[in-house]
């Protein structure tokens, strides 16, 4: 059995390796008010993350509660690559990323716009195979991600990373300390490449399942964010309310984020529609990563549990369902 223990004196000492979009770091403590009560009283043994993301939560939980499994899961494949190779193989990683930040600290702006482009098509040129673990991989994809734009990382229809170079001047690139801290806190949790699905086989009795899928877009531009070359539109985040029902029916507890469509529309029910007989709730995040900047600031976003919480979230009542799968989820 994976026994994952308590991080002794790192709370609030490890962070999240990469910069990413929709990361909960800024949330936590609103989170924290909303996990089940079982994993404070130590009655949960497994925790479960199918998107994990930058791993905010994920590194919250291991630092701060005791579970004795802890699984994994992202799309992204060479995410789920530099997890591992931090987690396996984090001196060589330090030692090969300490060279680049060296390199591309030594140059001027001009030179240091060509050394990006050319790492970028480098990363692009080489696909990992599926399970397939590269040092020089994970090393390429905390460069991007440290001098990006915005730390963003979005894919085109090929797959191949296209975010442009940011404007740093001297940007974190080998962070050493928080590294090597995340290497010794994860050495026991199982990272896989696949998608939410994937998880279901480590779903058992006392497990506490958190969801932060891709978020439905309020505008054409919050879909910035999209970071794989497959779409989660309406169509997924309805199945995936589905396997969110099947997962409470087995008695397991489940948390999932996703952004408030009344935000920009009142009226629209969507969450409400195909989370109906769950309890929605309220959060308040900063985002940062958009395309227009004017579209960045303090916004609402939902947390939707299986159990109870306070500060119950009740949207507006007039919410039609519309198709099949919708009345499959609310047919009870």
């Amino acid at each position: 059995m994976t026994i994952v223990l308590r991080g002794e004196n790192m709370q609030n000492k490890v962070k999240p390796f990469v910069k990413w979009a929709g990361g909960k770091g800024s949330l936590l403590n609103q989170l924290n008010k909303y996990y089940p009560l079982e994993l404070k009283n130590g009655e949960i043994e497994c925790y479960i993350e199918p998107f994990v993301g930058g791993g905010a939560v994920l590194i919250d939980i291991l630092q701060n509660y005791k579970v004795k499994e802890a699984y994994a899961f992202d799309i992204n494949e060479n995410l789920i690559n530099s997890y591992n190779i931090i987690k396996n193989n984090v001196n060589e990683l330090i030692y090969n990323l300490e060279i680049l930040e060296k390199e591309y600290f030594g140059l001027e702006k001009e030179a240091r716009k060509e050394y990006f482009y050319n790492i970028r098509e480098q990363y692009n040129a080489y696909k990992l195979s599926k399970d397939e673990k590269s040092l020089q991989k994970a090393v390429e994809f905390i460069f991007l991600n440290r001098t990006c734009f915005n730390g963003l990382y979005r894919v085109n229809k090929n797959g191949d990373f296209n975010v442009p170079m940011g404007n740093y001047k001297n940007p974190t690139i080998c962070d050493e300390e928080n590294l090597k801290a995340l290497s010794g806190l994860i050495k026991n949790v199982k990272f896989q490449y696949g998608d939410y699905k994937t998880s279901q086989e480590y779903i058992k009795k006392n497990t506490f399942v958190y969801f932060d899928p891709p978020y439905r877009p309020l505008n054409v531009t919050s879909g910035f964010t999209s970071y794989t070359k497959e779409d989660f539109d309406d169509e997924n985040q309805k199945e995936l309310a589905l396997f969110y029902k099947e997962l409470s029916d087995k008695k397991v507890k489940v948390m999932l984020s996703n952004s408030n469509p009344k935000n920009t529309n009142k009226k629209d029910c969507f969450f409400e529609n195909i989370y109906k007989g769950f309890n929605i709730n309220e959060v308040y995040a900063k985002r940062m990563i958009n395309a227009n900047s004017n579209g960045r600031g303090e916004i609402s976003e939902l947390l939707i549990t299986n159990y109870k919480s306070d500060n119950t979230y009740y949207g507006e009542i007039e919410c039609i369902e519309e198709n099949t799968i919708l009345k499959q989820i609310i047919s009870n």
